[in-house]
């Protein structure tokens, strides 16, 4: 995969996304290489720490479009924790979307939201990129 080549594209999607949500600044997002956690059927895909509002995203062997939409889906995090929805939860370990009520729904939020949000972006950049090509003609 050509990181410089999707880097655009994730700044397009993170700006298109802090719009739609009227999210007042932009989470810092690393790409993680990690051949290891590739291997793994039930490897990790990406995580947002809200105290450092960082999102990390897995990278190894995975589509470009699956990267983004993990991207979408912490930003909705990140947005939660911008309204303050992350203020004093507890542990968030393994098992905590089915544990906790709260973070269950915020992980319905993030999941719902995130994915339209990409949706609508990668619908709105086709249609861009074809409108882009017809004015060279």
């Amino acid at each position: 995969m050509n990181i410089e080549e999707l880097s655009p594209l994730i700044d397009d999607l993170a700006s298109n996304i802090q719009r739609t949500m009227k999210i007042k600044s932009l989470p810092v997002v690393t790409l993680h290489d990690d051949p290891q956690n590739s291997e793994d059927l039930l490897g990790k895909t990406a995580y947002y720490d809200p105290g450092n509002r960082v999102i990390t995203v897995y990278v190894t062997n995975r589509h470009p479009k699956d990267i983004m939409r993990s991207i979408a889906h912490e930003m909705i995090h990140h947005s939660q924790n911008e309204n303050g929805q992350f203020d004093d939860i507890g542990a968030v370990g393994e098992g905590y979307a089915q544990a906790d009520d709260h973070l269950r729904n915020m992980e319905k939020e993030a999941y719902l939201k995130g994915n339209m949000c990409f949706r609508d972006w990668e619908d709105g950049y086709k249609k861009s990129m074809m409108e882009s090509i017809h004015r060279k003609n």
